[in-house]
């Protein structure tokens, strides 16, 4: 008889996504998978082929659920500019109401990016590179309606933006203040000025 899943897989790769963001790849072990999970070693091997497979779904996951739909939430405005006003309010919010101190899934594995396989590099650079360019053609469809001034680089510029999202993400786990992170934020404007 053919071995039968007693449980959700959509609602597991959630609860195991929320291990490895919270204490990322390397730390979280078969144990912290099967205690958050509520499934056996066994289960977890047979459903999901182990640890790596795992994360890699938990990733996609994340990636999908939170970095696809807000980006897609900031391209659906009109207004570029304010799609980026509205992007690092909302990463400032998040960061600031985030009591674990997790920051961002894909953010946290960019760190230990040398240390994973291709499709884990995989994911994290095409999510970072979509978001960079967001903010690439958010900077040419202001410079085209004569919002943002032609001497701005737009590749640069979405670059610096970039960053300044993923420093918040990363000093706003407990290095920056509240007005710190919204000096990142403010600076942001000035790039575009």
């Amino acid at each position: 008889m053919p071995w039968e899943k007693s449980f959700d897989e959509n609602e597991i790769v959630d609860r195991a996504m929320r291990v490895f963001w919270s204490k990322g790849y390397a730390s979280s072990s078969i144990n912290d998978l099967t205690s958050a999970t509520g499934i056996n070693r066994g289960s977890l091997y047979n459903a999901f082929g182990g640890k790596l497979k795992l994360f890699t779904r938990g990733l996609l996951k994340y990636d999908l659920e939170h970095r696809r739909a807000f980006l897609s939430e900031l391209e659906a405005m009109n207004d570029p500019l304010a799609s980026f006003d509205r992007c690092f309010e909302a990463v400032i919010a998040e960061t600031l109401t985030d009591k674990e101190k997790k920051g961002c899934f894909l953010v946290n594995t960019a760190s230990e990016l040398p240390f994973h396989e291709e499709e884990v590099r995989t994911i994290v650079n095409r999510g970072l590179l979509e978001f960079e360019q967001f903010f690439q053609r958010g900077i040419e469809v202001a410079q085209a309606r004569k919002q943002v001034s032609l001497s701005v680089h737009p590749a640069n510029a979405a670059k610096a933006l970039m960053a300044m999202i993923v420093a918040i993400r990363v000093l706003g786990r407990g290095v920056f203040s509240e007005t710190a992170l919204h000096a990142i934020a403010t600076e942001a404007k000035r790039l575009l000025k």
